[in-house]
């Protein structure tokens, strides 16, 4: 800082100007009195002249000197203030050990920054925890300003948005607001900018169901933008769509047999029956619809417990060219009846699964030859085949249960294994009927051997279920 920019340099020209105007002011009107009544003149001029030299030099020394006192804590104070100014909030002065306004102004100033810095770390603390906060959210939270602009997201939200930036959404382009807002939330963010409300709702995306809430963010001046918090919820719209459904089906499988037992029994109570023949049928009907019911509820237990986890296992090992030779034995008879083929076409002589429950594998076996008859006509082969295959970390025996039947609409082949799949039109009920809970049961039993079932179908040409197990080869 230069000198006479000072307050002190502008406080010494003044005092300088004052006593030179002030000499000048006694020198014209002292000067000819002096000349005249004084008998040597030069020697008061002298006197004059060097009373202008030291004031003048004792004038410039005491402004030096204040200079030096005020501006050099004045310096320190700017010094600080321009290091704060740029982000260091730890910056102090150093201490001034003055009394005065400036040693004051040192002390009030270092508190100052000493409570700024504080706040400054609340803030930082608070923003580093309402990130960590926003990072761990598995919901996907995004902030508007009011014209539509992005202003932050959390990782969710970026994946959404990113993901969302592909759709077209053509038909929202009425909205005049920037294209950050992803299409499906445009109506949304206008009406919360518009109205000033918060909005809650689910939008359907595609095959996905997202909760959304947006609300409006506030300033002095009104909405300053919108913050919106989004949900996935395709998981548990399709879970509560499969309870109702369940209890449809449930509804709909009791209510038959329960009508036709109650029919007939009224029946016998009320003797319309009168020969012992049509009492027999009845009585026989009654006894069907009751094992029919007790089959359903006997599915529905096995069911529930394997989903819970809470099916008792017995594990040993089992040979399976034995497993499915016996199996096969039980429904020959069938077979005959019906004159539908029956075959089978093993690739070894024992397949030895170490570790497995026999009687839950004849079970499945059970059930897919059962629903491979009841879709099938005569003539029409079914036929069982084994074979292996080895991939880099287990080898496989894979059961292949085929038949010739109706199969299966490929839309449909997702859903089979689902409760009550039984009710698609594709396959029909036959006579003896089932629970509809066959093939969730299936499923269950081969995952809990650490398996995996699949299915491949074609309308008019049959279907195939391929059981795969982890076995060990024997020759």
């Amino acid at each position: 800082m230069k000198f006479w920019r000072s307050v002190v340099g502008k406080l010494w020209i003044t005092i300088i100007g004052l006593v030179a105007a002030i000499l000048l002011f006694l020198g014209v009107y002292l000067l000819p009195y002096i000349d005249s009544n004084f008998a040597d003149p030069n020697d008061v001029k002298r006197l004059f002249v060097y009373t202008a030299i030291v004031g003048f030099s004792l004038t410039t020394f005491f402004a030096f000197f204040l200079f030096t006192k005020i501006t050099q804590p004045m310096r320190l104070l700017k010094s600080a203030a321009e290091t704060i100014r740029q982000g260091d909030y730890s910056s102090r002065v150093v201490p001034i050990r003055s009394t005065d306004e400036i040693g004051e102004l040192a002390q009030t100033f270092n508190h100052m920054a000493e409570e700024l810095d504080l706040v400054i770390q609340d803030l930082q603390h608070e923003k580093e925890h309402l990130s960590s906060i926003l990072r761990s959210m598995t919901d996907a939270v995004i902030t508007f300003d009011a014209v539509g602009c992005v202003l932050s997201t959390n990782p969710q939200g970026q994946a959404q948005l990113e993901k969302w930036s592909t759709l077209e959404w053509n038909e929202m382009e009425e909205y005049e607001l920037d294209q950050s807002v992803p299409g499906p939330l445009r109506p949304l963010f206008h009406e919360v900018i518009s109205q000033a409300v918060e909005v809650t709702t689910r939008i359907h995306v595609k095959q996905e169901v997202w909760s959304v809430v947006i609300g409006p963010l506030h300033n002095v001046n009104g909405v300053r933008g919108a913050v919106a918090v989004l949900r996935n919820v395709t998981e548990e719209v399709r879970l509560e769509k499969m309870r109702k459904d369940f209890i449809a089906n449930i509804s709909h499988e009791i209510r038959t047999p329960l009508s036709m037992l109650q029919g007939y029994s009224e029946a016998l109570l009320d003797d319309i029956v009168t020969s012992p023949e049509e009492r027999r049928e009845l009585v026989q009907v009654i006894h069907d619809e009751s094992l029919r019911m007790g089959r359903l509820v006997k599915d529905l237990l096995d069911l529930a417990r394997m989903e819970a986890g809470h099916l008792q296992m017995h594990w040993a090992e089992v040979d399976a060219n034995e497993l499915i030779h016996r199996v096969l034995r039980k429904y020959s008879v069938l077979a005959k009846e019906q004159g539908i083929p029956l075959g089978a076409e093993l690739k070894a002589e024992r397949y030895i699964l170490a570790s497995a429950d026999e009687d839950r594998l004849e079970q499945v076996l059970t059930n897919l030859l059962d629903n491979a008859f009841r879709h099938s006509q005569a003539e029409q082969l079914i036929q069982v085949e084994t074979e292996v295959i080895v991939d880099s970390r287990q080898e496989w025996l894979v059961i292949h249960i085929r038949d010739h039947g109706q199969g299966i609409p490929s839309q449909d082949l997702s859903y089979i294994f689902e409760r009550f799949y039984k009710a698609d039109k594709a396959r029909t009920r036959g006579v003896t009927g089932g629970t509809g809970l066959g093939l969730a049961i299936v499923k269950n039993i081969v995952e809990a051997h650490q398996g995996k079932i699949e299915v491949s179908s074609k309308v008019g040409a049959g279907t195939t279920f391929s059981i795969s197990l982890p076995f060990v080869s024997v020759n």
